[in-house]
């Protein structure tokens, strides 16, 4: 995919805008549903998604091809959805010992932590790069379960194996995943 996806930042570079309408095709729901995770607002999220794929549009030339196409214009989107929320912070009037009002933000929640949007598209990107080091077949199971949320029947209905077999590689991909974390981890403190 990753390749295509060169082919086609390529193609649009030339000036075929038909190959970018193909990268938004491609990318458009996992963007959404990264995006909608951050804002929590449906359209919020279709908000930041289109001006993320503008964003990247406008600034395809900057691209280095260093990442995947999809970890940069996650990026993007993560910065955008940052914006997003600083401008739609809510603001309490309190009136201070003088009687004067001042405006503080409030909002306790995890997510407005400064940083908080940061440390996810971290957390995120580590998972997609372990993600992408499971085998095809235990990708694909724990892609289907825990990303979009599939049923174990409709799941061996599409891979045409017995739901036990489903079950058993999903079991092992999730301690396959696991283990690649923590070695990530460990790593990384070194």
């Amino acid at each position: 995919m990753s390749a295509d996806d060169n082919r086609l930042i390529a193609d649009c570079l030339a000036g075929d805008t038909k190959a970018f309408g193909e990268l938004v095709r491609r990318h458009q729901d996992r963007l959404y549903n990264t995006v909608f995770r951050l804002v929590e607002n449906a359209e919020d999220a279709l908000d930041v998604v289109q001006e993320s794929f503008i964003n990247a549009y406008q600034s395809l030339d900057s691209f280095k091809g260093d990442a995947q196409f999809f970890t940069w214009l996650y990026r993007i989107a993560v910065n955008t959805a940052i914006s997003l929320k600083r401008k739609k912070r809510v603001l309490l009037r309190i009136p201070d010992l003088q009687g004067q009002i001042s405006i503080e933000p409030i909002d306790p929640s995890e997510a407005s932590r400064p940083g908080y949007a940061l440390e996810q598209a971290e957390e995120e990107q580590k998972l997609h790069r372990a993600l992408e080091r499971l085998s095809p077949e235990h990708r694909v199971v724990l892609v289907m379960k825990e990303l979009e949320g599939q049923k174990y029947e409709d799941m061996a209905e599409t891979l045409g194996v017995p739901i036990g077999t489903i079950r058993s590689r999903l079991h092992r991909a999730r301690l396959e995943l696991r283990e690649l974390l923590e070695r990530d981890e460990t790593e990384a403190r070194r």
